[in-house]
């Protein structure tokens, strides 16, 4: 998926006071993303002081809502796209000569590293369901931000469960449940179902800082109550995450080490400073090789947008 809006940030909203890590609740922001798909998605992350979750960068929930995703070809750098549709159905294209339809449960992961493009179009979807699902992007360690790029598509996903929960894991691990996806730092990603009247842990890493966002229903998290929308961070140091629901809800879990590098995140691109964005974004409108062709689309492609009349500079964490 592309961005059509310049970076923007976000305040943080709420701080819980709790006797463990750090709990947020921070607001997402609707931002209109124009172009031939007319789709208004919410955004997570990054927020004003909070830039990543470990290496998550960038959390998109988007819905269809009767107007077709029809993202033409646009590039990345230095970063993981992680696409994962809750309902219906998206071909995936790019300029590696992968071409896959992607379902729900099933994940597409695509490794930009040096340069990559791809477009990501719904297809037609039975009367009565309508497009949903996440976006999220990971930034590379500056050792893998310039690696050749490649994409994978996993179909069979562990699941984790225990007493009313179910994770899919599509990223990372919960106990023995590992996804096969490859990453290029410790990271987690999974897909939670609870079921109506619900009481239970999930465990996690200690070292990672995590974040749930509920996508459908009402849950209490680590004593919030989320509902669909505002994003919740929980910082380091817990090894279990408690989860209720009377109801019932489906969360996206992430979490990851805390990512230490600075990052200069701007359009599609993740970089360390100002000047290596702006070589990537004249690359690509050079038609430079360096993103290759992403066959099916003709000349079509996503022109980027002017640069900021300003330096860009990383985002930092003010946590």
């Amino acid at each position: 998926m592309t961005r059509f809006d310049a970076p923007a940030e976000e305040q943080l909203t709420r701080t819980v006071v709790s006797p463990g890590p750090t709990t947020l609740l921070l607001e997402s922001r609707e931002v209109p993303l124009g172009g031939i798909r007319g789709i208004t998605v919410h955004r997570s992350l990054p927020q004003r002081g909070l830039p990543t979750v470990g290496a998550w960068c960038f959390l998109d929930y988007f819905d269809e809502a009767g107007v077709p995703m029809q993202v033409l070809p646009h590039p990345h750098t230095g970063l993981q796209t992680v696409t994962w549709p809750l309902n219906g159905e998206i071909r995936h294209r790019d300029s590696e000569l992968s071409d896959v339809h992607i379902e729900p449960g099933q994940l597409n992961i695509m490794t930009s590293g040096h340069g990559i493009s791809h477009s990501e179009f719904s297809t037609p979807q039975p009367e009565g369901v309508s497009l949903t699902g996440v976006q999220l992007w990971v930034a590379l360690p500056q050792h893998f931000a310039h690696i050749e790029p490649f994409f994978e598509q996993h179909v069979d996903l562990p699941v984790w469960s225990r007493d009313g929960i179910r994770a899919q894991v599509f990223v990372g691990a919960i106990g023995d449940a590992a996804s096969p996806a490859t990453t290029f730092s410790p990271l987690l990603g999974a897909d939670v179902t609870v079921d109506a009247g619900t009481a239970t842990s999930i465990p996690v890493d200690p070292s990672f800082e995590h974040a749930v966002l509920i996508v459908e229903g009402e849950a209490i998290v680590d004593g919030v109550r989320v509902t669909p929308g505002p994003l919740l961070y929980i910082g380091d140091g817990c090894d279990s995450i408690r989860v209720e629901s009377d109801t019932g809800a489906r969360a996206i879990l992430i979490g990851g080490e805390p990512f230490a590098e600075d990052l200069v995140m701007w359009w599609n691109f993740v970089g360390r400073d100002h000047d290596e964005i702006v070589t990537a974004r004249d690359e690509w409108e050079a038609g430079s090789a360096r993103f290759g062709h992403v066959p099916g689309h003709g000349d079509d492609r996503i022109p980027a947008p002017p640069l900021p009349s300003v330096t860009l500079t990383p985002r930092r964490r003010r946590l």
